[in-house]
């Protein structure tokens, strides 16, 4: 069913529960994983005058190589196609997986509601939104849980 599952990270702590979650996807369907760091070229625009787009753009390609190697230890033996791209998040996601033929997306989400979902927007959700394929979001950090589940569910989407 998949053949190339795309897997977007942050680098952040909680991409372990993904990484987790798109490697068993890939076992089962011994499909590709494809690893992709996305410098949030949006994230400019708070910077001082005085601070130089070539220094900032390699130390968030630093930053970015950093995740991917990262990633790249969480899937054990299985093999990576890797990729950092500039633009806007959700759009360069979204690019990557038309034009390299992925099957699917699995991601994480903050879980972020109400207030801070409107102001900071969810890069997640904008995926969801204009994915041609399906959507696997997994919680990461700070989520809503029941208390009698032992993690929260992941969901898909299409």
């Amino acid at each position: 069913m998949y053949d190339r599952i795309l897997v977007p990270t942050d680098g952040s702590e909680g991409m372990s529960r993904v990484v987790d979650h798109a490697v068993e996807l890939a076992r089962f369907h011994d499909a590709e994983v494809h690893g992709l760091y996305v410098i949030d070229t949006g994230s400019y625009a708070t910077l001082p005058v005085e601070t130089t787009w070539d220094g900032v753009t390699e130390m968030l390609r630093e930053e970015g190589e950093l995740a991917l190697e990262s990633l790249e230890t969480m899937t054990g033996d299985l093999e990576v196609v890797t990729a950092i791209e500039k633009g806007a998040p959700s759009k360069q996601i979204v690019e990557y997986a038309r034009e390299n033929g992925c099957d699917t997306i699995v991601m994480g989400t903050h879980g972020r509601g109400g207030l801070d979902r409107i102001l900071l927007g969810s890069v997640a959700e904008r995926v969801v939104r204009s994915s041609p394929v399906p959507v696997v979001t997994v919680p990461v950090g700070d989520t809503d849980v029941d208390p009698g589940d032992d993690e929260p569910e992941a969901s898909v989407t299409q």
